[in-house]
């Protein structure tokens, strides 16, 4: 069976503001349910390749298509629509300070009109995968950084969306919460098929867990590697994370989602 095409690239351009161009003659495809890392130097581009995607910003030339829909010229209506397909981590969080951490969270399933008791069982369940149960009623303000950057992870994951883009996730992470939310995102890759791209500058990150990577470099991509691996282990043969049982955890999950699905 041919693999879906999720988001397409053909010959894409951007900049800002009549500034050289970010991004050149940008082309490619990724597949549905791929994991990909999104490398470069800083500035190379790949927050803008993430905002291009995300439709927040358009390219000066070239074609971008998502679920095979093509996003030239189309209404804000259906800029919406694609939207709520993905889900975007941002760099700086973008949390809602007069709203708290369990507010934060439960936004974008208001927004999409679930119900409130459904909303009360899954957004403690989301907030416990990223180790902050205990801050539900808290405001986001008074977080630490990576606190705050796991606390947009969980905003974003918890619509169950078919494309996730993270600009960054892990940067202000530990080694043990970056690890938790790697796994976090490769059980949403495995088990609901999300479509994922992680931008980083961590070559551990990149070396640890073997997914293939997406190059930012001189204004254009490239692609490196192929397969993706299985949840990598240490040297004596452990699991390098040691939180709840994933899979157990996604399965009861998923559960959740299937009714916010039918709500």
């Amino acid at each position: 069976m041919e693999e879906k095409t999720v988001i397409s690239f053909a010959n894409v351009a951007a900049q800002y503001d009549g500034t050289p161009e970010i991004l050149t003659d940008v082309s490619f495809n990724i597949g549905a349910g791929s994991f990909y890392f999104l490398s470069g130097a800083s500035g190379a581009g790949k927050t803008t390749l993430l905002r291009l995607i995300y439709q927040l910003h358009k390219p000066v030339r070239g074609q971008i298509k998502l679920f095979g829909k093509n996003t030239d010229d189309i209404s804000r209506d259906e800029i919406t629509k694609l939207r709520q397909k993905m889900a975007i981590v941002f760099q700086e969080y973008s949390l809602l300070s007069h709203l708290s951490v369990f507010d934060n969270i439960a936004l974008p399933l208001r927004v999409r009109g679930v119900a409130e008791d459904k909303i009360k069982k899954l957004v403690p369940k989301v907030l416990d995968w990223v180790g902050l149960g205990k801050y539900a009623d808290v405001n986001p303000k008074s977080l630490s950084g990576g606190q705050q950057q796991r606390v947009s992870v969980a905003r974003a994951i918890i619509v169950q969306p078919t494309v996730l883009l993270a600009d960054e996730p892990t940067g202000n992470l530990d080694d043990e919460n970056a690890s938790r939310l790697m796994e976090l995102f490769i059980q949403m890759n495995k088990m609901f098929g999300t479509t994922i791209i992680l931008a980083t500058h961590s070559k551990k990150l990149m070396e640890t867990y073997k997914f293939p990577v997406i190059r930012v470099e001189n204004h254009r991509v490239a692609f490196t590697g192929k397969s993706v691996s299985p949840a990598p282990t240490s040297e004596s043969g452990t699991k390098i994370w040691k939180g709840p049982k994933p899979q157990n955890y996604f399965t009861e999950l998923s559960k959740q989602f299937d009714d916010i699905g039918n709500a």
